[in-house]
Order: C-alpha cells, then sequence, then structure tokens
C-alpha cells in the first residue's frame, strides 16, 4: 500500500461503496477503502443465514443514483442485494481502490494527519471516513455452563452451512430480526425446534411477493414510474415516525394489524398470548414477516419464556427447572450496539470514540465527532433512523461529506474540526426531542436506548428534515484551518 492518501475510508459495504463513488465524481482520486473481509458488500456479504433479506422495500434499498428495476421480490434477499453492491462498485470504477483483506488496527489523530495501521501496514490520511457498519459485529448472551456444551452452536451472523440441522433438537436463543428470517427456513428440516423468548416481537404483515415483468420492464424504461413506485414506498415508511415521535397515539393502526395477523396465523390462544407483545409498538424494532408466526404454531415447536438458567453438555435448563434435550445451539441475538471498530479510532486527545459512546451516545449530525479532527462518520450515533431506509440516510452523510471536502479544497484549508459548543447544542436538541418518543417511553428495553435508558443513537425526526439539516456543509459549525 502507498504510505498516505489524501482520503482513507473504512468499511466496504453501501456507505463506503457510496462514499467512494461520489468521492471519485468530486475529483477525489487519492482514495482508498479498507475492508477486513475477502470481498466488499459489508454486512450483505456476511449475513448469509437461510432467509436472509432486507426489511425494507427493496425498491428503498438502492442508491437513488443507481435505482434497479430488476429486484425479483417486494423484499430483496441478501444475493441480489449483494450482487448489487458489486455490481455498481464496478459500474464507477471503485473496485480497484478497496483494499481487501486489510483490517485496521488503530488510526491515531497526530501532527495533523491520521496515523493508521492495519494487518497489512502502516499508512497515514488527510481526512478518514469511518463507514463500518452498525450491523458488523455479533452479540452473545452470557449463558452459564456454555462452555460446556458438547453440541454445534454459532451465531446467525456466522451461519455454519456445512453443518446439517436436518432431524437435530435446535434451540433457538432470540427473536430478533435475523431469527424471524431464519426460524421458518429451518423449522420443517429439525426434528424439535425451541425459542427462547424474552419478549414478544411486533410482527406485522409483510406482503412479499415476485415481481412481475411488465413491471420490471417499466421500472426499467420509464424513469417517471421508478420515481413514483420508490417515493410511494419512501412516504409510507416514513409514517412509522408517527409512531416513534410524534404522538404515541398513531401505534393503534399498526398494533391492530399486527394483532389480526396473530389471531389470523396463530389459532392456538395459549401460544397467542405467548407470542402477543407486551409493549407499544416501535419500542423496539417491529418486524415484516408472514411466515414467523405458522413456524411457531408447527407442532414440532416450543417457545419457551422462563429464561435459561444453565447449559449443560446436552441440554438446556430453564429457571423453572425443565431440562430441554438439545443438539444445536443459534444465536439469534443481534449485534454489539457500538460497532468495535469505534475502540480503535483515537482522537486527539488520546479517547477513543467507543470511550466516549460509553459516556454518551455523542456526534453532530451523525457524522463528525469533537476531538477528531478530519473525520466523519456514517450511520454515526443520531445519523440513523427508526423510520427510513439506511441507504437514504447514508446518502444524506455522504453528500455532507463530499461537499464538506469540496469546500475545503475550494478556500486552501485542510484542517475541521466540528465546535464542542455546536455537537453540545445538538445533542440537548436530541435529548430533548427523544423525551416522549415511543422508544424510551414504550414499555421495553431494546437497542434503541442505552443501558441508562437514553436514546442510543436514533435519530428523532423526519429523514426528510434530517437530509435538509445534511444538505450543504456549515462551515461555520466548525473550527477550520490549515
Amino acid at each position: 500500500m502507498s504510505t498516505h492518501h489524501n482520503v482513507v475510508v473504512v468499511g466496504a459495504g453501501f456507505g463506503g461503496i457510496g462514499l467512494a463513488i461520489k468521492l471519485k465524481e468530486a475529483g477525489f482520486t487519492d482514495l482508498v477503502v479498507l475492508e477486513r473481509a475477502d470481498e466488499l458488500g459489508g454486512t450483505w456479504r456476511a449475513n448469509t443465514y437461510p432467509g436472509c433479506a432486507c426489511d425494507v422495500p427493496s425498491q428503498l434499498y438502492s442508491y437513488s443514483f443507481e435505482p434497479n428495476p430488476d429486484w425479483t421480490h417486494t423484499y430483496a434477499t441478501q444475493p441480489e442485494i449483494l450482487e448489487y453492491l458489486r455490481r455498481v462498485a464496478t459500474k464507477h470504477g471503485v473496485v480497484s481502490q478497496v483494499r481487501l483483506g486489510t483490517e485496521l488496527v488503530e488510526a491515531r489523530w497526530s501532527d495533523n494527519v491520521w496515523r493508521i495501521e492495519t494487518n497489512r501496514g502502516s499508512l497515514t490520511a488527510d481526512y478518514l471516513i469511518s463507514a463500518a457498519g452498525i450491523f458488523a459485529e455479533a452479540k452473545y448472551p452470557k449463558l452459564p455452563g456454555i462452555e460446556l456444551f458438547e453440541g454445534k452452536r454459532f451465531h446467525s451472523l456466522h451461519w455454519d452451512h456445512d453443518y446439517d440441522l436436518t432431524g437435530k433438537r435446535v434451540a433457538v436463543i432470540g427473536t430478533g430480526a435475523s431469527a424471524v428470517q431464519f426460524v421458518p427456513e429451518i423449522q420443517p428440516k429439525v426434528d424439535h425446534l425451541t425459542v427462547f423468548q424474552r419478549s414478544a416481537p411486533w410482527i406485522v404483515p409483510r406482503l412479499d411477493r415476485h415481481t412481475f415483468g411488465l413491471e420490471r420492464f417499466a421500472l426499467r424504461h420509464v424513469p417517471l414510474v421508478q420515481k413514483a413506485v420508490r417515493g410511494g414506498w419512501y412516504t409510507l415508511i416514513e409514517g412509522f415516525g408517527l409512531v416513534g415521535f410524534v404522538d404515541k397515539r398513531f401505534r393503534h393502526p399498526y398494533e391492530f394489524f399486527g394483532r389480526l395477523q396473530l389471531r389470523r396465523q396463530v389459532k392456538d390462544a395459549k401460544l397467542r398470548k405467548t407470542l402477543t407483545p407486551d409493549y407499544m409498538i416501535g419500542c423496539k424494532r417491529a418486524i415484516f414477516s408472514d411466515a414467523y408466526l405458522p413456524a411457531l404454531a408447527q407442532p414440532n415447536v416450543d417457545v419457551v419464556t422462563d429464561g435459561i438458567a444453565e447449559v449443560r453438555p446436552r441440554s438446556i435448563i430453564t429457571r423453572a427447572g425443565r431440562e430441554i434435550p438439545v443438539d444445536t445451539i443459534i444465536y439469534g441475538t443481534g449485534f454489539t450496539t457500538t460497532p468495535a471498530v469505534y475502540e480503535r479510532f483515537i482522537g486527539r486527545d488520546g479517547v477513543s470514540i467507543a470511550e466516549l459512546y460509553r459516556q454518551q451516545p455523542q456526534t453532530y449530525l451523525g457524522t463528525t465527532v469533537a476531538g477528531f479532527p478530519n473525520m466523519f462518520l456514517t450511520l454515526g450515533p443520531f445519523g440513523a433512523a427508526g423510520n427510513q431506509s439506511a441507504i437514504y440516510m447514508i446518502e444524506s452523510q455522504i453528500s455532507y461529506i463530499v461537499d464538506a471536502l469540496k469546500r475545503l479544497r475550494e478556500t486552501g484549508l485542510t484542517r475541521f474540526e466540528v465546535k464542542p459548543e455546536v455537537q453540545e447544542k445538538f445533542l440537548a436538541e436530541m435529548r430533548q426531542r427523544s423525551e416522549n418518543t415511543v422508544w424510551l417511553t414504550g414499555g421495553c428495553t431494546s437497542y434503541y436506548t442505552t443501558d441508562r435508558g437514553e436514546n442510543a443513537g436514533l435519530y428523532p425526526g423526519w429523514s426528510f428534515e434530517y437530509r435538509s439539516r445534511t444538505s450543504t456543509f456549515d462551515s461555520e459549525s466548525y473550527e477550520v484551518g490549515v
């Protein structure tokens, strides 16, 4: 690797590839993207569990500058999304700028440059951008005795495709979005499936279907149709903000459809009660699925809610004292809330972003952090939305970042850092706007909140408002210089 670059991006998922494309278009050619894996794709490379697909409509899960008319389902599957991202990277000529198999060890601000250590050597950069995904590191529960378990165990993020589940007694721990997708896929294969549920998720109709050739033709050849369809889905998904941060009373129509789906798909009253959420919809991530509830109603499935007391070599003991024979444990427990790579970004004062996050989630607009000169984030705290596609938010941040670097180049300035008072004002606004949101007052705990019950980093407002705020680089909010 060359020892110095103008811009270094960490991560080659949707954020990193989008940044590379737009920075290249803006004339920033001295750019590399560091990717620890052996291929690009981010979370869509890493997650390969059965049934893996996006949980927002496909038409929103593509770059606005590169819409895809050829999605075969309303909700695109993992292989399709990965292939789309590869195709876009190739089309725009940025694959050569991705350094595969290159993992960031540490990035430290020193002597007005970023000094970067990787598993393949050292380099420096004028500007550093983290496009590391927020769903990159598996989260494991602490289970007494798990090290004594003699069967097979793995996390959905690290699915073992060589392991045959046919005829096995399988325990699934967790009922998050990943588990809701893979449980219906494995249920017909296993001898018996035990799902350990801490709290029932809200399941709402997915209504997935194959797209028709005629509609794909129209999307491909009539730009107005593509814009109209994308705009319609955007409006529908954006409407979830009515529940999240406008007024919790808007939850009732959504909860009605969730309860209707549960009543329609689960006939057993006792099981239906077990699967009925005891918190407001939106307090934690609501999940679109038409297959999960019917899978749980099958005779070879049990849903256990009394928790795990102990894991033994070939069984799990519940807190009620029940022993459940188990051959395989699959963790559907989601991801760590703070990307592990945040530990490796060390700012001007020798403190990591992760250390600051543990004090309180903090950024300015989800893109910059006081004490970290010449650095940007994508999907940083308060740069993600609970009511819109992550791609929409990422594109807003890419626009802000590219505009910032262009303005610095045009003015001959080379250094920027968000003013601490500007960041604190923004954080105070985020705290105030979060106070009555369903995330904090809906009666649940989730990765939407910190251990202290604070907003963990969702933007408490409309995504179009966020886009307006990030449409141009507000240089007056920064200390800039040479």
